[in-house]
C-alpha cells in the first residue's frame, strides 16, 4: 500500500519538521523504566545512566503551560 499524499510541499514539510526539531531542544523529558531516574535531553534514545535502554521518552512541548 502507498503513502497518501503529503498535505505540504517539499519546502513546508522541511520547515515543520525543523520547526518540531527546535521544539525538542533540551526538551524531551526522559524517565527510565528501569531505576526510575528522570531528565531532560535535547534528543529520544539516550540511555540511562545506569544503562538502561528501557527509556519513556515525552516531548515537553506537548504539555500544556498551566
Amino acid at each position: 500500500m502507498s503513502d497518501p499524499p503529503s498535505q505540504f510541499s517539499p519546502e513546508e514539510l522541511q520547515r515543520w519538521q525543523f520547526g518540531l526539531a527546535q521544539a525538542n531542544l533540551n526538551n524531551i523529558f526522559c524517565h527510565c523504566r528501569r531505576c526510575d531516574r528522570e531528565w531532560v535531553a535535547s534528543s529520544e534514545g539516550v540511555p540511562c545512566e545506569c544503562g538502561s535502554t528501557q527509556v519513556e521518552y515525552i516531548a515537553c512541548w506537548q504539555f500544556p503551560d498551566d
